[in-house]
C-alpha cells in the first residue's frame, strides 16, 4: 500500500492521468494445483474478486501501447479514468486527489449496527491505558476479531486511527469487555469522520520527509515502548507506523533512538537517491508523528489530522 499511495502522489503532483483497467477472471490464467474456495466465510463482505491494473507516466503513446498489449493477452475491460483500486476510492478535485474508504466504512458501521450512533470527536480516550487483563472475557470473541481486522484494513487511508487500532490488536486472543468497549468507542469515531481521507496535493515537490516519535515504557503490562513515524513525499503522507518496540529501553533517549533507526529503514526502502538524511530536532508541538503513539486531546488530535492532509471527500464531485 505504501507503494499505491507514493505512486498516486506522484501522479497527482505532476498532473499525469490515471487509468484503469480490469483482467476478468484472472484466477483462471494462472496455473494452480492448490485447492481454491471461492465463497468468502460468513459475516464478511468483502469486494468483487478482480484483478485490478492502473497505469499512470507522462508518455501517453506508450501507455496506449502497453494497453493494447495486455487486451492482446487478456480479456479486459476498460474503465478509464481511475476511481476504484482495491475497495479505496479516489477522487479528483481541483488541487489534488482524495484517497478514502467511505463506503468501507458505512459497510463497517452497518454491521455493527452503529451507523445511527452518536459519534466522538477522538478515537481512543486520553490516558486510557488498556491491560492483558481488562474486565470479563467476551463469552464469543469472533466479532471482535473480526472488527480489529477490518480496522486494520480501514488504516490504510486513516492513519488517524493506528495508534487507537494497534492498541486493540494486542488482545485478540483474549479480548475483554473493556477492549470492546474501546473497539466500539473507535468506531463511534468513524461515524463522525467516515469520508475523511489522505488528500495528495497536486503541483507539489517529491521531496522526502519523514517523522518520527516515541512514547517510553507506556506499556503497561510489558514497559515497551510505542513509536511511531510517518513519511511525506512533498505534501502528501505515503506511509507510517504504530507498533510496539520489540525490546525494554532503559531510557526516553533510547526509545527515541530506536524510532529514529526505524524510520530512517523507511526512509532508505524508500529510493533516497542522493544517500543523505539529515537529524534535525522537531519541537513537541510540530511533531505529527505524535498521533501515533498515544491518545491526544481533541485539539491536539485535530491539531494533527490537519499535519496529515487528512480531508473529508468531496460530496459534490
Amino acid at each position: 500500500m505504501t507503494t499505491i499511495r507514493t505512486i498516486l502522489a506522484i501522479a497527482t503532483s505532476k498532473g499525469w492521468p490515471l487509468h484503469q483497467m480490469d483482467v476478468k477472471n484472472a484466477f483462471l490464467h494462472g496455473d494452480l494445483k492448490e485447492e481454491i474456495f471461492m465463497s468468502p466465510p460468513p459475516c464478511m463482505f468483502s469486494s468483487p474478486s478482480t484483478d485490478i491494473t492502473m497505469s499512470m507516466g507522462s508518455d501517453s503513446q506508450f501507455i496506449e501501447k502497453l494497453q493494447q498489449q495486455l487486451k492482446s493477452s487478456f480479456h479486459m475491460k476498460d474503465f478509464e479514468s481511475l476511481q476504484y483500486f482495491l475497495g479505496l476510492k479516489i477522487q479528483h478535485c481541483p488541487t489534488g486527489t482524495i484517497l478514502h474508504q467511505h463506503k468501507y466504512t458505512q459497510e463497517l458501521l452497518t454491521l455493527v449496527g452503529l451507523q445511527d450512533s452518536n459519534s466522538v470527536l477522538t478515537p481512543m480516550e486520553v490516558n486510557l491505558k488498556l491491560r492483558q487483563e481488562g474486565g470479563d472475557l467476551l463469552s464469543d470473541p469472533s466479532l471482535y476479531r473480526q472488527l480489529v481486522g477490518s480496522l486494520n484494513y480501514l488504516t490504510i487511508t486513516r492513519p488517524d486511527i493506528s495508534f487507537a487500532v494497534q492498541q486493540v490488536s494486542q488482545f485478540m486472543q483474549a479480548p475483554c469487555q473493556a477492549h470492546l468497549a474501546a473497539v466500539r468507542r473507535l468506531l463511534r469515531y468513524l461515524k463522525g469522520t467516515s469520508g475523511r481521507g489522505l488528500f495528495f496535493p497536486s503541483s507539489t515537490s517529491l521531496q522526502l520527509v519523514g517523522f518520527s516519535d516515541a512514547d517510553w515504557a507506556s506499556c503497561v503490562d510489558t514497559r515497551l515502548s510505542i513509536p511511531g513515524w510517518c513519511m511525506f513525499l512533498g505534501g502528501a503522507l505515503i506511509s507510517w507506523k504504530s507498533k510496539k518496540q520489540a525490546r525494554v529501553s532503559k531510557s526516553s533517549i533510547e526509545s527515541e533512538y530506536r524510532a529514529m533507526s526505524a524510520a530512517c529503514s523507511e526512509m532508505i526502502w524508500l529510493w533516497v537517491g542522493r544517500h543523505e538524511i539529515s537529524l534535525p530536532h522537531i519541537s513537541t508541538e510540530n511533531q505529527p508523528a505524535d498521533v501515533f503513539t498515544k491518545a491526544l486531546s481533541r485539539h491536539r488530535h485535530q491539531l494533527m489530522i490537519d499535519k496529515l492532509m487528512l480531508l473529508d471527500r468531496p460530496t459534490s464531485i
